[in-house]
């Protein structure tokens, strides 16, 4: 199956270094055109119609997020090509898209487009792009969250997450309605992916605060659907400090 592809990257010797690796090691990707800015790279979209944009997160005249918006209207896979940033990652990962680290390493890479491939050939139903343009113009507690399951995956509101609980190579999440979902992460994905209400209480445990219903000082907390989990000293700090 051949994937119709751009690429958008400021950096033409990025851009050579990308093109160069798909073609030797993707080869069912099919270049259609590249692009160095915002402004180059809306109208190539909207003219070529890839299932599949490279785009590199920081650009001159605005960044990947400015494209994504531009071009909303259109359906495609991206990649994201990023520099190490804590925030841009925190949002890729909320969103469950898919991006490499500059320098890029090929083995991701390769890993992405087949992750992408398989996507485009099961025709799934996910517009990544959609749920990541909605987070960012939302606070964190009322952002939505894709939650890799063993059937397939979940979207749910972050502020329908009640706890999370470790559970061996899997995370049991706990919902407000009073189901849960086993997703195929470990807890510390979601330890470095959500912030503030959500607190890591225990190696075992991440809770939503806005749900506690009462704390112990001997070192318990109990949440709203009157389960009651321990808050180790580790933890204990960073736990009363939302409080404070």
């Amino acid at each position: 199956m051949r994937i119709k592809a751009v690429i958008v990257d400021d950096e033409i010797i990025a851009r050579e270094v990308l093109r160069n690796y798909l073609t030797k090691y993707c080869p069912q990707i099919e270049i259609l055109g590249e692009a160095e800015n915002i402004k180059e790279a809306v109208p190539l979209i909207v003219e070529k119609k890839p299932q599949l944009v490279f785009l590199d997160v920081e650009m001159p005249y605005g960044n990947a997020f400015d494209v994504l918006e531009a071009t909303k209207d259109y359906s495609y896979e991206t990649i994201f090509i990023t520099a190490f940033s804590q925030y841009s990652l925190q949002a890729l990962n909320k969103s469950a898209s898919y991006y490499i680290l500059k320098p890029i390493d090929i083995q991701e890479l390769i890993l992405a487009v087949n992750k992408v491939s398989e996507s485009i050939e099961k025709n799934e139903e996910l517009n990544r792009n959609k749920i990541l343009l909605e987070n960012l113009k939302l606070k964190p507690e009322k952002q939505q969250l894709i939650l890799p399951t063993l059937q397939g995956f979940d979207v749910v509101k972050t502020e329908d997450i009640l706890r999370l609980q470790a559970d061996g190579n899997f995370t049991q999440v706990y919902l407000t309605n009073g189901t849960k979902k086993m997703v195929c992460r470990f807890l510390k994905h979601f330890d470095d992916l959500l912030e503030v209400p959500f607190v890591r209480v225990h190696r075992s445990h991440i809770i939503n605060t806005n749900y506690v219903k009462s704390y112990h000082k001997s070192g318990t907390v109990m949440l709203a659907d009157e389960v009651e989990i321990e808050v180790s000293g580790t933890f204990k700090d960073a736990f009363l400090k939302v409080f404070s």
